[in-house]
């Protein structure tokens, strides 16, 4: 009886979200991220060619959300796409492209708050910023997802 709460414990330990990361994936609203079609690849220096973010799969017209809490500080078109920046209370700023907004700059938005619907059918273009000018991986930003194994029945096969 003992085992089975400690087990019941640990498995809720370890299975509820951090409080404290309240980051998520734009796409989904989960606290990691699927479907990446491009990974984030910096360059040495901010004027060599890269990708400075992330493409995640989604189907046009989906809602895009906001990956943290933070303040939007642009929405609008840039290249003739539409874009939306927010900061973020950790110094953070989040870009996601092509989205239309439903939000305006100088909106506050909750972490998971749909802030548009993707435009296009390229998918979604996330990235992040530390600095001014300083591109980090914003998958970084989320949790690793939990990988579980089934164990697979093999018929007469004998351990090693």
């Amino acid at each position: 009886m003992r085992l089975s709460w400690f087990l019941v414990g640990l498995l809720l330990v370890f299975a509820l979200p951090d409080p404290a990361h309240a980051y998520v994936s734009p796409t989904t609203g989960a606290a990691f991220v699927q479907g990446i079609q491009r990974p984030f690849d910096k360059p040495e220096r901010n004027w060599l060619p890269g990708h400075r973010g992330v493409d995640l799969a989604a189907p046009p017209g989906s809602p895009i959300r906001a990956a943290e809490t933070g303040e939007v500080v642009f929405a609008g078109s840039i290249a003739g796409k539409p874009t939306i920046s927010i900061q973020h209370g950790d110094g953070i700023r989040t870009t996601y492209q092509p989205v239309h907004p439903h939000v305006a700059a100088g909106m506050s938005v909750g972490s998971g708050q749909v802030i548009g619907t993707l435009a296009g059918s390229e998918g979604l273009h996330w990235g992040a910023l530390q600095a001014k000018d300083d591109y980090i991986n914003p998958l970084s930003l989320l949790d690793a997802p939990t990988i579980r194994l089934k164990p697979v029945d093999a018929p007469d096969q004998k351990p090693l």
